[in-house]
């Protein structure tokens, strides 16, 4: 990175440095063609003899000021060893999935997608990062959610440069890969390989989504700070907790089809669907048409939204029920997991700002769909995490007598067919 000269007012003792010190702390550029000629006036007053007298010139009032000296450019010299390693195409790929949490043909794809919209040109002073180092920076951080000074030292690169890098990266994700792998099936033959999947999963018909939020913690807001407090996980942890809330709705296949990012962590799981767009789209415009999305306890009965019975003294049906819906809702919560899991960042307070966080947050998911669509497994070392979110019943739980009646269909139909377990017994 190049950065302008600052140097420390002499103190009395202190030798200055001399040119063998200096290049200790920063490297000149070797290419001097663009620095300008030495003025002719100059050059021939340094090749003059030193017992010269100067008062012999001839003295010209007409003549214009000597240029000043040039100014040199520098950049800090820092080691890329590490990222050149990895970079080589013989390097291991077992290491270089459990460094950037997918394949090397995965990372690739992500380049190539994101080459016009991260590419920068040369300029005369210094050659651009090149697009593979700028998505690795991105993605080596949301891995591993290590902070920024040791990005910067993995990757030779100023500790800015890595910050704004991360956040240019995960905006080219959001407009350039997004509307490719994070979308909501329109496609009829999606719908019904949806459907398929998980009655033969939970022996429900007709849920295309399952759904689930969490809470990504971070570092109290400046502003509104009440907003942000999460009583629930305070108490749990007997730690002050902050956090900004992630509800997502997702396929069989555990891949993300809706995301709703960046509510604060007071709002209960209710408060945060009905801010969400699939709240208004499912309920106004009637997306969903005869189609359920499963969730927990935690969300209301809606036309369009099937949860658990929660009250207490069940009867057998409804304990039928319940056993096999909540097979449904493992598919949102596992996925939630492996996002987790597979992007560190999301497990830790992180330094980016609170505007910042809803298009890294996104990046991650739309990282993770690409991830799961394309096979990448988790590796032993991300499999350790434990989610858990806390599930508050609504007080209007049940707003809606269609899907009332439509449950307890369900619920008779699942106890007569034979397809209840043992749970409850």
């Amino acid at each position: 990175m190049l950065t302008n000269s600052t140097f420390l007012p002499a103190t009395t003792g202190v030798a200055p440095l001399d040119d063998t010190d200096f290049s200790l702390y920063f490297s000149f550029l070797q290419d001097d063609s663009f620095l300008p000629e030495m003025p002719p006036a100059k050059r021939a007053r340094r090749a003059a003899p030193e017992d010269s007298d100067p008062r012999s010139e001839s003295d010209d009032s007409s003549k214009a000021p000597p240029a000043p000296p040039p100014r040199r450019l520098w950049v800090k010299e820092r080691s890329r060893a590490w990222w050149d390693q990895c970079n080589r195409p013989d390097f291991p790929e077992s290491e270089f999935r459990a460094a950037f949490r997918m394949s090397r043909g995965t990372f690739d794809m992500i380049c190539e997608e994101l080459g016009a919209a991260v590419a920068k040109e040369d300029t005369m002073l210094r050659a651009a990062i090149p697009v593979c180092q700028r998505v690795a920076v991105c993605i080596w951080r949301l891995a591993t959610g290590e902070p920024l000074r040791l990005v910067s030292k993995r990757f030779g690169l100023g500790i800015s440069t890595c910050h704004k890098l991360v956040l240019e990266v995960c905006a080219a994700i959001k407009s350039v890969l997004m509307p490719k792998f994070l979308r909501w099936p329109d496609d009829p033959t999606a719908l019904a390989d949806a459907r398929r999947k998980f009655e033969l999963v939970s022996g429900i018909p007709n849920i295309v989504g399952a759904m689930y939020t969490t809470h990504i913690p971070i570092i109290a807001p400046k502003e509104n700070v009440a907003s942000y407090f999460n009583r629930r996980h305070t108490e749990r942890n007997q730690k002050t907790s902050y956090s900004i809330s992630v509800q997502g709705v997702v396929n069989p296949d555990g891949v993300f089809t809706d995301v709703c990012i960046g509510w604060p962590g007071s709002m209960s799981d209710e408060q945060v669907l009905e801010k969400s767009a699939l709240y208004q789209l499912a309920s106004q415009c009637g997306i969903l048409k005869e189609d359920w999305i499963v969730g927990g306890v935690s969300y209301p009965l809606l036309d369009w939204a099937m949860v658990p019975y929660s009250q207490r003294n069940l009867t057998w049906a409804q304990h039928a029920f319940n056993e096999r819906i909540g097979e449904a809702q493992r598919v949102g919560k596992e996925a939630f997991a492996r996002l987790k899991m597979r992007w560190g960042c999301l497990q830790k307070r992180t330094e980016v700002k609170l505007q910042d966080l809803p298009v890294v947050l996104g990046a991650c998911c739309v990282l993770h769909n690409i991830c799961e669509m394309r096979g990448e497994e988790l590796g032993r070392e991300e499999m350790g995490y434990e989610l858990f979110d806390d599930e508050m019943t609504p007080e209007n739980g049940l707003r809606s007598l269609t899907a009332m009646n439509a449950r307890e269909n369900m619920a008779r139909n699942l106890l007569h067919s034979g397809l209840i377990g043992t749970g409850f017994v």
